[in-house]
């Protein structure tokens, strides 16, 4: 099993930065990837960003530039470093590590750009 827990959603203002934490604990030795996903209002779950257990990263067009995925394998936990936020990057944003066999999810953080 693995046990994700996010931080670091809120409000903010167009322009401005937030940065998303996602602590994974238990059996995170198995974990291939971690994964940051958002699903606004009326709309599909999307995925935002994915970084391997190799440190490949990836990252969806609408947020290339803008956010960065990292981590911190000393504390276990995976960020979402999310910058120039606009209106459209409102939405739940939720943590996914991806094992061979299983996926876990965390119970999301609520962003919400807005002036």
């Amino acid at each position: 099993q693995v046990q994700l827990v996010e931080s670091g959603g809120g409000l903010v203002q167009p322009g401005g930065s937030l940065r998303l934490s996602c602590a994974a604990s238990g059996r995170i030795f198995s974990i291939n990837a971690m994964i940051w996903h958002r699903q606004a209002p009326g709309k599909q779950r999307e995925l935002v960003a994915v970084i391997t257990s190799g440190g490949t990263t990836n990252y969806a067009d609408s947020v290339k530039g803008r956010f960065t995925i990292s981590r911190d394998n000393a504390k276990n936990t995976v960020y979402l470093q999310m910058n120039s936020l606009k209106p459209e990057d409102t939405a739940v944003y939720y943590c996914n590590a991806r094992t061979v066999q299983l996926n876990y999810w965390g119970q999301g953080t609520q962003v919400t750009v807005s002036s």
